[in-house]
């Protein structure tokens, strides 16, 4: 029987993080990339990859849940949730290597191979990542030390977003050799064997510790009466569709606020002259970002102990809505302003990443403690979905709003254009972030709170075992 003050090692930890460096290889990429590599490379007009990425979703609404409730029935040697991460990683990584690939089709072909190939893509992502975040809530009962884990994991994460961020592009242009379609098909290709070797570390380091009471009867219309009566669960839920349209809209956005709007710059530095073509910049930006994005999510614990988790995410998230707004103001040639302005940005959202997969596995608990049934797999396969619902919407926002702004790809824009572009960095992102930051101020699992779950819950566990 685990006691509550037990310490996760910092093997189990790091073993553990490494699979969302896997996850956020892919994550970013499509966060940062996809909308740019459908319309730039791959062809599709904005407004049909914006429909594209919303129709996904329909079927992502069943198939989340199906995956929970699959791995929540499951029995094996090594749990319940790990045996899919090792399952699934090579077949997510053939899909992400196919989404990146751009047939020798027509327009109507390449549509039909799109949706196709990114459905199944997603498919492939909630077949690994359901179970890997169910795992945060099975290795531990303990919230802070969670929240720990959370932090261990956010800064791997980030990590998995350096190296993105620092390599796509150059691995297109490597790989390329001038032609970006073959270099976006090899640039995936490498970072999907990463993402495998990543996978199979965090099976073989981790172990599920918590499991269902014993009494426990699993019938799905009670799991998902518990779900939808779990107050906790869906004011998390809600900021996290926020959260996820603040950060997804603003990332989607960064390509073309770079080559479009800011174009090639200079910085003065010290005396020195740097020459920053669009691309150098875009990179440098989002990578100082993530590193910075990183130091905020290490100071995570401290300033949920200090705040309260509750008002720590609200705080920050709000924070980072503020920020963004600063972004229409800027011109081209403020080229340190923009970097300072994604400084502060990146380090107020980097506790926001880690407090929300913590406060998911609090939901958790305190479903248990309220109803004596546990259902971790289907809590966070839902949470997954609410993810997936901000990363869809937000992309399909971007998409839709270009087309409105009347973008054309790998053309000079318009006025009208290059504004809506400023706007997508700025305000329209900006209005989420607050929305998100306000529904946590009603979010009623405060540290006090949760302390009184975890002791609660360890002693009818120990009473299971007499």
């Amino acid at each position: 029987m685990q006691n509550i003050t037990e310490k996760l090692s910092l093997k189990e930890k790091i073993g553990y993080s490494l699979g969302d460096t896997a996850s956020n290889l892919f994550f970013q990429t499509f966060m940062l990339f996809l909308l740019y590599f459908y319309t730039d490379v791959f062809g599709l007009p904005a407004a049909t990859v914006g429909t594209l990425f919303l129709i996904t979703r329909i079927w992502d609404a069943f198939n989340d849940p199906i995956m929970g409730t699959i791995a929540d029935r499951t029995n094996t040697r090594w749990g319940k949730f790990r045996p899919y991460i090792l399952i699934f990683a090579l077949p997510f990584g053939i899909m992400g290597v196919l989404t990146f690939t751009t047939p020798d089709l027509d327009a109507t072909g390449k549509l039909i191979y799109a949706f196709i190939t990114y459905n199944l893509l997603m498919m492939m992502y909630t077949a690994v990542n359901v179970p890997y975040s169910a795992l945060m809530g099975v290795i531990t009962s303990n919230s802070m030390e969670r929240t720990e884990l959370s932090t261990y994991r956010f800064v791997a994460a980030f990590f998995g977003g350096i190296i993105v961020q620092a390599s796509t592009m150059s691995l297109v242009k490597y790989f390329g050799k001038g032609n970006e379609a073959i270099g976006w098909q090899w640039a995936m290709g490498t970072l999907a064997a990463l993402a495998f070797i990543l996978f199979f570390i965090t099976f073989i380091t981790t172990k599920e510790r918590v499991h269902p009471p014993k009494e426990q009867k699993n019938a799905l219309k009670t799991d998902l009466k518990d779900l939808f009566s779990n107050k906790p669960w869906l004011l998390i839920a809600g900021a996290t569709i926020f959260q996820l349209l603040l950060i997804v809209i603003r990332n989607s956005s960064i390509m073309y606020y770079f080559k479009y709007y800011v174009k090639d710059q200079q910085l003065n530095l010290f005396g020195n002259t740097i020459n920053l073509s669009f691309d150098l910049f875009a990179s440098s930006f989002m990578l100082s970002g993530t590193i910075i994005t990183i130091i905020g999510a290490i100071l995570t614990k401290w300033f949920s102990k200090k705040f309260d988790k509750k008002n720590t995410y609200a705080g920050f998230l709000a924070l980072s809505a503020f920020t963004s707004i600063f972004f229409y103001f800027l011109k081209p040639e403020n080229v340190i302003l923009i970097y300072l302005l994604n400084i502060i940005f990146s380090f107020s959202f980097g506790p926001v990443s880690v407090l929300q997969w913590a406060m998911y596995t609090d939901t958790a608990d305190y479903s248990e403690w309220k109803n004596k049934r546990r259902a971790t797999g289907l809590i966070m396969a839902a949470s997954l979905f609410a993810l997936k619902v901000g990363l869809t919407l937000g992309g399909a926002i971007v998409g839709w709003s270009l087309a409105l702004f009347g973008f054309v790809a790998n053309q000079d824009q318009s006025p009208e254009t290059i504004n809506g572009i400023i706007m997508l960095m700025s305000f329209i992102p900006a209005v989420f972030g607050f929305i998100g930051g306000g529904l946590m101020l009603f979010y009623p699992l405060t540290n006090k709170m949760m302390v009184k779950i975890e002791e609660e819950l360890v002693a009818r566990r120990q009473e299971q075992t007499v």
